[in-house]
């Protein structure tokens, strides 16, 4: 169940970044991102409550919107604005970087996990092949943005936080009430910021694709229904490091799917990032298992005979 999990987050969450760059190419970023997740999250909770779980507390309702907030509103929030100003290769090169800000918050926090060498080396691995696969080329790529690429910097730092916070936070048992009470407090926040931007005055119905519908219908069904549901179960199954993997793994899925459905050149240099990007995946889901530890503890004693 946890591969299954994983590969949901892994794989859908990759190729919602072409989802989100056609959605908005027509629809207006907050107002779009804004009513995914409130649909998404509506239905999920209805689900979850004719289904018999138990309607949550109030104080459980502030703190799903507190985690909407940080990892809807600032992490998803920030990614749909910097998408307008910031080439998807380098968005998705500053997201990459989020794994390492989760393991450091959740080892600042009180009582946190400290990183082991070989989850810190995976780390590092796979930020490496996510700055191979994702920068600019041996002739130079555009100039970030220097807003958007502030933007995305915080974006990652709110999701790291919100996904820290959730791990202990009181919320209800039932995955599926949890995630869709997290999913409307992210929606509403999207609906405010939206307002704020002046989102539904530019809302024009009549100009809105049919590429910018159906990537919008799969962003609400898959994005959102099966692959947030999924990460915020694996954040309770499964240690933080192994959670975040998926920054490593969607830029990977970012540049196939580019390359099949958008024309997009796959170098060589590509192809060695793919190859780092995969063993680091590797090595961090395999350095939180029992047989990994277990070895590691074998060849240090043996180390440690030799040395004596």
């Amino acid at each position: 169940m946890l591969y299954a999990a994983l590969a949901a987050v892994w794989f859908i969450w990759g190729s919602t970044y072409l989802a989100i760059r056609w959605a908005i190419e027509t629809m207006p970023g907050f107002l779009m991102a804004g009513t995914r997740f409130l649909a998404a999250g509506g239905a999920l909770y209805l689900w979850a409550r004719l289904h018999g779980a138990a309607a949550p507390s109030a104080s459980q309702w502030r703190t799903a919107f507190v985690i909407g907030g940080l990892m809807l509103v600032g992490g998803n929030g920030g990614v749909v604005w910097a998408q307008k100003v910031v080439p998807s290769g380098l968005t998705a090169l500053l997201i990459a970087t989020e794994p390492l800000w989760v393991v450091l918050l959740d080892w600042a926090r009180p009582r946190g996990t400290r990183p082991t060498v070989v989850e810190g080396l995976g780390l590092l691995l796979g930020f490496a092949g996510a700055a191979m696969l994702i920068g600019p080329g041996e002739n130079g790529g555009p100039r970030i943005n220097p807003a958007g690429a502030a933007v995305l910097a915080f974006a990652t730092l709110s999701w790291a936080t919100g996904s820290i916070y959730s791990r202990t936070a009181p919320l209800p048992e039932s995955p599926l009430l949890r995630a869709g009470m997290n999913l409307v407090g992210g929606g509403v926040g999207l609906l405010v910021a939206a307002t704020v931007a002046g989102d539904w005055q530019a809302l024009r119905l009549d100009a809105i694709s049919a590429r910018s519908a159906w990537s919008f219908l799969y962003l609400v069904v898959f994005g959102s229904v099966v692959a947030f549901t999924a990460y915020l179960w694996t954040l309770r199954a499964t240690s933080l490091a192994t959670a975040s993997t998926y920054a490593y793994v969607n830029p990977l899925v970012a540049v196939f799917l580019g390359w099949a459905l958008a024309a997009e050149q796959v170098t060589p240099r590509i192809l060695v990032a793919t190859a780092i990007i995969v063993v680091s995946v590797v090595i961090i889901t395999m350095a939180r298992t029992a047989g990994v530890r277990a070895v590691v503890g074998s060849v240090r004693k043996v180390i440690g005979r030799r040395g004596g």
